[in-house]
């Protein structure tokens, strides 16, 4: 029996993370909403390119045709376009053979606050003030920054990598070294409160419904040996001992796992990130997003937390 929406894992994506919207954009930059509306229309027919998001999600919804009887996961597009332009975005999808039938849209206005409507772990929008009101209001949403595209599709996996703190975790702990931008601080806190788990941060919801769904291919491999799983999981955290061991407390308490964690002691993630090749990479600091191996890992800013205030004046 399919999942009901109340127990999917699901995605909300907007136009511009799932498509290159940079040419519609600009007419509307340019000349303005009606201009831009004559433009989508005169371009029906012309299908959008790839955007940052388009590997990630394309793969992600894979896993129904995995479970096809109970299709547990979806994604639903959120546009500030009028359902008149938006038949663009949606022409695309079909053609693209994408299973999005769910649609938000809003005219023009910000389509975040839908999200618990939709039951939506997480928000994708190449919009920075979407995504970071979504924060706000204490939604999951990530900016997907721009990146070239790298879709193969003979590599059929779908790999997913997190960081952990402000992403996984809430900020507790980066805020303490925030403090006095002090490591031993930081870990003499880590090792004090290694056996109390984390309190939840804004992308944990997201982490432990893909856990469900590492199960639900565990069984099936069970059952069918020759079941060839789709779905790998990273953590990639600049911490490490004694602080790991907090880490492995909060995701023992959740029950769940990654496939595979690093902890790297400050050392730059790119040089894992190489290696993974995630496609679909989050984490709280622009400062570990900045580089990109090849420059075509698709990197997500969650500006949540102590990593994104603005300090005091």
């Amino acid at each position: 029996m399919p999942f009901q929406i109340e127990h999917k894992l699901v995605i909300g994506v907007a136009s511009s993370a799932l498509f290159d919207l940079t040419a519609s954009h600009q007419v509307y930059l340019d000349s303005g909403p009606d201009e831009y509306r004559k433009y989508q229309e005169s371009n029906l027919d012309v299908i959008l390119d790839k955007g940052v998001a388009f590997p990630f999600i394309r793969r992600f919804l894979n896993i129904n045709k995995c479970f096809p009887r109970q299709t547990p996961v979806e994604v639903v597009l959120f546009s500030r376009n009028s359902p008149e332009t938006g038949l663009r975005v949606m022409r695309s999808i079909a053609h693209y053979g994408l299973d999005i039938s769910r649609a938000a849209f809003m005219t023009g206005k910000s389509p975040y606050t839908y999200l618990p409507a939709f039951n939506a772990s997480l928000f994708l929008s190449a919009n920075e003030d979407d995504v970071k009101n979504a924060i706000a209001a204490d939604y999951p949403a990530g900016l997907v920054l721009p990146s070239a595209i790298d879709d193969q599709d003979e590599d059929t996996e779908l790999r997913v990598a997190f960081d952990f703190d402000g992403v996984i975790a809430d900020d507790e702990s980066e805020t303490v070294f925030k403090r006095n931008n002090d490591l031993d601080e930081f870990h003499a806190h880590e090792t004090l409160h290694m056996a109390t788990p984390h309190r939840p941060g804004p992308l944990a919801d997201m982490f432990q419904r893909l856990a469900m769904m590492q199960r639900m291919e565990e069984r099936m491999q069970r059952r069918d040996p020759a079941y060839k799983k789709i779905l790998r999981i990273a953590i990639i955290t600049a911490r490490n001992a004694p602080s790991h061991e907090r880490v492995v407390t909060t995701l023992k308490s959740w029950g769940v796992s990654a496939n595979e964690t690093f902890f790297l002691g400050g050392m730059d993630k790119a040089r894992v990130l190489g290696v993974f090749k995630p496609h679909i990479f989050f984490d709280d600091q622009i400062t570990h997003l900045k580089a990109s191996p090849g420059g075509t890992i698709p990197m997500v800013h969650v500006p949540f937390g102590i990593a994104n205030r603005r300090p005091l004046p």
